[in-house]
């Protein structure tokens, strides 16, 4: 009876700990909830940022070309200035004199030309009555000509110092933006040099020169290869400032330069930006935005939906079941917190845009829908690979 009884409350002891291991199992863990938007389909204008420096649209050197003393500056450094205002003088004194002796030299040579010609007349009747030799007569012609190659010797040197003596006075020869002198009054300028004294810039309009890689030159001389050459018609083009505001005017591409640099790969291009108030200036930064292409019907995802991984792209795709399958995407162009997505994905497809890190590959989820992505603004870039 004893062994009997011992027998039973054992069983019975461990059908209580089974019942109380079975009481105390955790719940199944529930699917975790993520975050879903759709692949939306709509054309999408891709645009080309292009970084670049502004000089003036003419940038003239301001220089003596004749030798003497600074006598005045004649204007605020840094001020606007018209064509034709007078910027310095130099010291005419020496220029005066050597233009009078020019002129003395002048009337020398003309006396001697009218000399000479006299000579001619009254020899050439008389060497026709054989009163004075051919000879005589030959000498005064002979003469007569080296006269008269004096003279016009003489005036051009009349003419060179009447220029010299001009330069004396330097005159802006643009309205533009004149910048600090060089020298100073009573500085000897011009000794063996065009010395040069400043510069004028004009900055409205202002030219801004990028440099196009020769990728996205290609591109866009295929998208019309029977503009090659001719006047770009490039417009509309935004500048970006280094405060991060837009210019309120808008550009057109002007010049394309002959050849790509060899040692950069680049193509020089310089866009013409209208500025009328002259906030502009030489030497600023920016961004310039050119349209590059219109993609049709682009695939479009949220860029927190795309995981990256040495260089390689992924998304997660939930199913018609909430299951998850992470799929290898190729990227596009950005436009503004959306990304273009070249292939791996269909339109209307759901994919995670949060809580990527807490799911597997074929794991089941709870989602949530995500604001759906909204028409996006024209300001696209190229992304990688483009």
């Amino acid at each position: 009876m004893d062994r009997t009884r011992a027998l039973f409350l054992n069983a019975v002891a461990v059908f209580a700990f089974g019942v109380g291991c079975r009481e105390a199992a955790p719940p199944a863990a529930a699917p975790p909830e993520v975050y879903v938007t759709r692949v939306i389909q709509q054309d999408v204008p891709v645009y080309l940022e292009l970084a670049g420096q502004t000089e003036g649209f003419q940038d003239v050197d301001i220089r003596a070309r004749v030798e003497g003393f600074l006598q005045t500056v004649n204007f605020r450094e840094g001020s606007f200035v018209k064509k034709g205002t007078l910027l310095y003088t130099i010291d005419p004194k020496p220029l005066e004199a050597a233009l009078s002796g020019a002129k003395a030299d002048l009337e020398t040579a003309r006396a001697r030309l009218e000399k000479t010609t006299n000579d001619v007349n009254r020899y050439t009747p008389l060497a026709a009555q054989r009163a004075v030799s051919q000879q005589e007569l030959d000498d005064a012609r002979s003469a007569r000509e080296a006269a008269g190659s004096q003279v016009d010797a003489a005036r051009a040197a009349v003419d060179e110092a009447s220029l010299n003596l001009g330069y004396t006075r330097v005159y802006s020869p643009i309205d533009g933006l004149v910048g600090s002198t060089l020298f100073k009054a009573g500085n000897l300028v011009g000794r063996g040099e065009a010395t040069l004294l400043t510069v004028v810039s004009q900055i409205d309009p202002v030219i801004f020169r990028v440099a196009l890689t020769e990728a996205d030159y290609l591109r866009l001389v295929k998208r019309q290869p029977a503009q090659t050459g001719k006047q770009p018609r490039a417009e509309g083009i935004e500048l970006t400032l280094a405060d991060g505001t837009v210019h309120p005017f808008t550009g057109r591409v002007e010049v394309v330069d002959r050849q790509v640099n060899p040692a950069t790969g680049t193509l020089g291009i310089q866009i013409v930006f209208p500025n009328p108030q002259f906030v502009l200036r030489p030497g600023q930064y920016g961004r310039a935005r050119l349209l590059l292409d219109v993609r049709k019907n682009a695939l479009l995802v949220p860029q927190r939906a795309v995981q990256e991984l040495q260089n390689l792209y992924s998304v997660a795709v939930v199913d018609e079941t909430n299951k998850v399958s992470f799929r290898n995407v190729t990227v596009g162009a950005r436009v503004g917190d959306l990304w273009v997505i070249d292939n791996g994905l269909h339109a209307g497809e759901q994919v995670v845009a949060e809580g990527v890190q807490a799911i597997a590959e074929g794991s089941t989820v709870r989602t949530r829908p995500m604001r759906e992505p909204t028409e996006p603004q024209p300001t696209a870039t190229s992304g990688p690979g483009h």
